[in-house]
């Protein structure tokens, strides 16, 4: 067997344990996000919301799917690095 190809079958073997579609990590994350989601959508008063100076009034979902948008993106960014 070529060097190649045994980098390419432990890469493999790898992906075969513990990369299924349905893991208990991506579980927990689609669980927690559909909670996170639920959460949002069920808060939909409008409310002032003061950042820093300036203070608008805007439905309460709208800044909760803003700020976890953000989060998202901040921990995308930890991640990849």
């Amino acid at each position: 067997m070529c060097a190649k190809n045994a980098g390419r079958s432990a890469k493999n073997a790898g992906r075969l344990r513990g990369g299924g579609l349905v893991t208990p990590g991506r579980l927990a994350v689609a669980v927690l996000t559909v909670l996170a989601l639920i959460f949002i959508f069920e808060n939909t008063q409008h409310t002032r919301i003061r950042l820093l100076v300036p203070e608008i009034t805007m439905p309460l979902w709208t800044a909760l799917l803003a700020v976890g948008l953000i989060g998202w993106l901040c921990g995308r960014f930890v991640a990849r690095k």
